[in-house]
């Protein structure tokens, strides 16, 4: 059987290395993208056009000929700057529409979600599947208003609830960190040993390429994250290991990092980064998935792969 899989959102960070991750492992791949030239070509790769999902996306022309889905596209977490409706039209209603022009013509469909469908910014235990959902924004609640829709659509189906992604071209709150790593100053985070799930890019294109394909994974929601967290601390320590330069971390109570980072208006980001968030990830690795990279040498290797290689 001629295995042909859809990936929107092709352009994006995840996007072009799971088309390209794809094409190599044998697959055939249309790539769809509000601009496709944006996405790299590679053998084995169609190169296609999608509308912009606000406006409504023409999918029976794109899902037609093709067995299997990944829908990436959607909007990233952009807390204050967009409408509620822009969220639920793009996370939401988009979802459900593409799962019903799927449902009787593709074999699965994997759909990347968040664990903001699931939880807040933090949370006192390790959560899993079995925690009952409780998103706190617009971004999480239309991720889970999707999950909804495209388990109600009828087309075979994987949710992946992803941790915070990482790995070369990041942007956001590990794009944020990096570069307060890069600066000669030392940081005032050795006392910040609350722990955070994170996901390496490469885990997450496993964990896609498995969702894609095993049986026991059908009309399931997993959680995605590396096997084990890494402290706040430990984290800017290997950013900047990474850069060949030593952590030059002093300890500050968190109070007083707190009041620090308020006063230069970073408040919003304290609070992304001084509670703990723990992924349990045993319900996938328990189908057999399993994350080649730790956390900790997977920041190195990203900063060292920004920085040109240098060590």
């Amino acid at each position: 059987m001629n295995r042909r899989v859809l990936v929107t959102g092709a352009s994006g960070f995840i996007g072009k290395y799971l088309t390209r991750a794809l094409a190599e492992a044998g697959w055939d791949v249309r790539a769809a993208a509000r601009d496709p030239s944006a996405i790299p070509g590679e053998r084995g790769v169609e190169r296609v056009a999608m509308a912009d999902l606000a406006q409504g996306a023409d999918w029976p022309a794109l899902i037609d000929g093709v067995t299997h889905i990944v829908h990436l596209a959607g909007i990233a977490h952009a807390p204050g700057t967009l409408p509620d409706a822009l969220y639920t039209r793009i996370n939401a209603d988009a979802v459900g529409e593409l799962g019903q022009a799927a449902s009787g013509k593709v074999a699965r469909l994997v759909f990347l979600s968040s664990v903001r469908a699931q939880a807040g910014l933090s949370a006192e235990t390790p959560i899993s599947e079995t925690d009952a959902p409780e998103p706190t924004d617009a971004y999480g609640r239309t991720k889970l208003e999707g999950e909804r829709l495209l388990a109600a659509s009828g087309v075979p189906f994987t949710v992946l609830r992803s941790a915070v992604v990482y790995g070369k071209g990041v942007k956001g709150n590990i794009a944020a960190l990096a570069t307060l790593a890069r600066t000669p100053a030392p940081l005032p985070l050795a006392s910040l040993e609350n722990r955070r799930s994170l996901l390496a890019l490469d885990n997450l294109i496993t964990a896609i390429s498995f969702a894609l394909q095993a049986d026991e994974a059908e009309n399931e929601t997993f959680l995605v994250a590396d096997a084990e967290p890494i402290s706040v601390a430990d984290l800017v320590a290997a950013m900047r290991e990474g850069l060949g330069r030593s952590p030059h971390l002093v300890k500050m109570p968190p109070g007083a990092v707190k009041r620090l980072m308020r006063s230069f208006g970073k408040e919003a980001d304290w609070e992304r980064i001084s509670g703990s968030f723990v992924v349990d990830v045993s319900k996938l690795l328990g189908l057999g998935w399993r994350p080649a990279i730790a956390t900790r040498d997977g920041i190195i290797e990203m900063m060292r792969s920004e920085n040109g290689g240098a060590a």
